[in-house]
């Protein structure tokens, strides 16, 4: 049975399931020459004319929203769909921001409603993300945005944001042949609460083709294209170049056999996974595009024994580390830039803080009962700091619904925003108490507190507990020592 070229992504949303992806339009413009917004739109129709009906972009994607206006308002709208992304800078971000980058990208693309708007949040100690998230719910109530989505959450994350109440229906991420951070936590939990994958990177920038096989490792250097250079970090990552050939060398045959070329075959691999809605292929309008093999997409069918070696072939790679999106906020940085410390270590305080008379600093994460119960969120005297006992409390609102660990999850971004706030991290936790509400959440809570505190490990305590508010399934007060 062969695939469908179609999916409903969410109701009355159909897509292509091979999505052109438009981030090469910022690498086109890296010399600061503008792309020929009528010649790019051009190649969109042609997109569009061999039934690929749907454009994913982003606001740093060079000009590609201007361009899609560009195209709207020559070849019209009906018959496609127009993805784009907001990534707003790292710190705090106002609700008149948020309707500014909305109303933004609409002028750009010519229209009164973006078809999926999808946000990306730079760091998650950060409160802003949440506020960011129930803004841009506003403006879609309003109209304004038709669905939103996320790129590069983690699961932990997109585990907040569904038992939150923010509706979302995908989740771009990296998910390859390379790169199988999607395969199983992620993938269970879009298949429970009917969240679709959106998968780029699925031909690694081009290294996933006959073009590499056999060839001699490429330098890492300015010569290859920014794709290329974020997808040679992943080649690396995934045990080097000699085990990339050998899964060059395995998907070879497999492809001619099919007579495809091995890009086709391995982003038609990534459509057969669980929850994959679609795979994001870039095109280099008027310069590299790939119409003919996007075809091949739909005429494959493979066999077991395809299956099994595709399988063998993974099975020698090593996997490459960390969550979704990890790849953004914490090392390695396998971006086209490299290391992305500095940019870490230069984001923006999560919460305010007040010197006090004593040597102390406090940390105020602005909940209402910080000022009625005259406490701090977290106290910095010496290389001691002190995080209150914290619930899954944004403002006003309780996070993670009745997930338990969803709101453990939040807690510990509350925790991890205090300390950062007075100049420590994570990796200075030495003791973690936990209060739980329900005996019976003690595992989903404990897991949640694992994955975040992995190689930390500090000393901790688990109790059952009388939790104050309604809602609240579970409390942690943290002690980090700075060294």
């Amino acid at each position: 049975m062969t695939l469908s070229k179609y999916t409903e992504l969410a109701p009355g949303l159909t897509i292509s399931r091979a999505l052109t992806g438009l981030w090469q339009i910022a690498d086109l413009e890296r010399d600061g020459t503008k792309v020929n917004p009528v010649e790019a739109a051009r190649h969109m129709k042609a997109y569009l004319d061999a039934g690929f009906t749907t454009f994913d972009m982003a606001d740093h994607y060079g000009s590609a929203e201007e361009i899609t206006g560009v195209f709207r308002q020559t070849y019209g709208s009906d018959a496609a769909q127009f993805f784009t992304k907001w990534v707003p800078s790292p710190g705090k971000i106002t609700a008149p921001q948020v309707r500014e980058a909305v109303e933004t990208a609409l002028t750009r693309m010519k229209t009164d409603q973006i078809d999926l708007m999808q946000f990306h949040a730079w760091q998650y100690a950060h409160p802003s993300w949440v506020d960011c998230l129930f803004w841009l719910q506003e403006l879609k109530n309003e109209g304004l945005i038709r669905h939103l989505g996320l790129t590069n959450f983690d699961t932990a994350h997109l585990q907040v944001v569904v038992n939150s109440g923010i509706e979302v229906v995908s989740n771009q991420v990296c998910y390859s042949l390379l790169d199988q951070r999607a395969a199983g936590e992620m993938t269970q939990l879009c298949l429970k609460h009917g969240v679709k994958l959106l998968a780029f990177g699925t031909v690694a920038g081009g290294f996933l083709s006959e073009k590499w096989l056999g060839k001699p490792e490429p330098v890492l250097s300015e010569s290859l294209t920014w794709s290329q250079m974020k997808y040679k970090r992943f080649i690396d990552a995934a045990g080097g170049w000699e085990h990339f050939q050998n899964l060059l060398t395995t998907l070879q045959p497999i492809a001619e056999k099919h007579g495809v070329g091995i890009a086709t075959l391995a982003s038609h691999y990534m459509l057969l996974q669980p929850a994959v809605a679609g795979v994001i292929i870039g095109a280099r309008l008027g310069k590299s595009e790939h119409l003919a093999e996007n075809e091949g997409l739909f005429s494959i069918q493979l066999d077991e024994v395809d299956r099994a070696s595709i399988q063998t072939a993974l099975s020698s790679l090593q996997k490459i580390p960390g969550d979704c999106g990890d790849e953004y906020r914490k090392a390695p940085f396998l971006t086209a830039s490299g290391d992305l410390s500095h940019h870490i270590d230069g984001l923006p305080s999560p919460y305010p803080t007040q010197e006090g008379s004593d040597g102390r600093t406090k940390a105020l994460s602005g909940t209402i009962w910080e000022d009625i119960a005259g406490f701090s969120r977290a106290v910095r005297k010496g290389n001691h700091i002190l995080v209150s006992g914290t619930t899954a409390t944004h403002g006003s609102v309780q996070m993670g619904g009745d997930d338990p660990a969803a709101q453990m999850h939040f807690i510990i971004d509350k925790v991890e925003g205090a300390i950062r706030s007075l100049g420590g991290s994570l990796e200075d936790v030495v003791r973690t108490r936990i209060f739980v509400q329900r005996a019976s959440d003690w595992e989903a809570i404990s897991r949640a507190h694992g994955q975040r505190f992995a190689g930390i490990q500090p000393a901790n305590t688990l109790v059952q507990a009388t939790l104050i508010g309604d809602g609240y399934l579970v409390e942690m007060e943290t002690d980090a020592l700075l060294s």
